[in-house]
């Protein structure tokens, strides 16, 4: 929002506030650099991003949004991760592709919803979820680092839900605030 207020390009306007930032700003630009950020999208697709450190990891993250019927599709999301020295990186890669697909669950459906003082979601076949065919292809690029190994498992949750929202407002003009992530 403060890019936008800013009249500046999302992933420029975080780059400028990274400059004392050596690792946190390798993750964005390896992010923006594989996904084409700055080159067109066709009509109707938008992209956002988002950067995020948890459990000593670094994680950026583009995403490329459409509205289908009414709701936000991903068809890309784009993952740079710094996650200290690596010992396997496709374990590393496996481990973020999973946690984008959890964290897009719940920005798209991740909803309890209570009916007479009830919970209505017993179980998973009444908990709506991200389905494989809906799943986007995502791509994940590890930095070269020398730092100590830091978590793979649960960092790239968080940062998808805010490119998701941001490929939105983009594509839309609408801040969406709250998950599940819906215009209507």
């Amino acid at each position: 929002e403060l890019a936008h207020a800013a009249r500046r390009d999302p992933l420029e306007f975080r780059r400028s506030l990274l400059r004392s930032h050596p690792r946190y700003r390798a993750v964005l630009e390896l992010a923006g650099q594989k996904a084409g950020w700055g080159k067109p999208l066709p009509a109707g697709l938008a992209r956002g991003v988002a950067l995020h450190e948890s459990f000593g990891s670094i994680v950026a993250q583009v995403a490329e949004v459409s509205l289908v019927d009414g709701r936000p599709r991903v068809h890309r999301v784009v993952c740079a991760i710094d996650c200290g020295s690596v010992v396997n990186p496709q374990i590393v890669a496996q481990q973020v592709e999973g946690s984008v697909i959890f964290g897009l669950t719940a920005a798209l459906y991740g909803e309890i919803t209570f009916a007479q003082g009830r919970v209505e979601q017993l179980n998973f076949p009444q908990y709506e979820m991200l389905r494989m065919a809906e799943s986007p292809r995502i791509e994940t690029h590890i930095v070269a680092s020398g730092e100590p190994p830091g978590g793979v498992g649960e960092p790239a949750t968080p940062p998808i839900a805010p490119a998701v929202a941001n490929a939105l407002f983009a594509l839309t003009g609408r801040r969406l605030r709250s998950l599940p992530l819906r215009l209507s």
